[in-house]
């Protein structure tokens, strides 16, 4: 694990509607990052709040913070990384024959830069095939920009399975990936979460 993860203590929790600011910045970082290199995956100046309050809104975006910034009373700290993890399997991608209640679907996954390479989506994608296995659900799903041959080679690294490519011309997304639900170990952060989830 990356030095950050020893001398920043993490803890994953829900988003409440005050991160909403926060959350908007890291996913627009996050998609000026992937437009500078050519990714199309997300839109360039990242996500109104039209698209993002509603998940807060639902209990189905989960941001991962770095405890050290409740010392600091300067600005708000923007968190960490975010996860979205629901049952909303889209209707452009997955058909009745994915048996789309069989999984639950990572949406809106990102790192803040200065975390990259500390295996934190590594950790965050272990979680949410964990939240799947405790949910009695078999797969952990989720799309991904169809000319990023170098996040799909990520996720097939994770142990994701290609289960085929949808091509719409109004998506820039539609790389299908799946892999088993499994009960794993995550020791990268403390989860504030997993408790109102099980008990839901």
């Amino acid at each position: 694990m990356h030095a950050n993860t020893l001398l920043h203590p993490l803890t994953l929790r829900r988003a409440e509607p005050d991160d909403l600011p926060g959350v908007l910045a890291l996913l627009a970082h996050t998609a000026e990052w992937l437009h500078s290199r050519g990714v199309r995956q997300w839109p360039r100046d990242g996500f109104g709040p039209d698209r993002i309050a509603p998940l807060i809104e639902d209990r189905v975006l989960f941001l991962l913070d770095d405890e050290l910034r409740y010392f600091d009373a300067g600005e708000p700290v923007p968190p960490v990384a975010t996860i979205a993890l629901d049952g909303h399997a889209d209707a452009d991608f997955w058909t009745p024959d994915d048996d789309p209640r069989a999984a639950l679907y990572v949406h809106k996954l990102a790192v803040a830069r200065p975390w990259s390479g500390s295996g934190l989506g590594d950790a965050l994608l272990d979680w949410a095939g964990v939240t799947a296995y405790e949910s009695g659900l078999p797969w952990l799903r989720l799309d991904c920009a169809k000319g990023n041959a170098r996040l799909q080679g990520y996720y097939r690294s994770r142990g994701f399975r290609h289960l085929r490519t949808v091509d719409l011309p109004h998506r820039a997304s539609g790389a299908l990936f799946q892999r088993p639900a499994t009960d794993a170990a995550i020791t990268a952060f403390r989860d504030l979460a997993f408790p109102e989830l099980i008990s839901a």
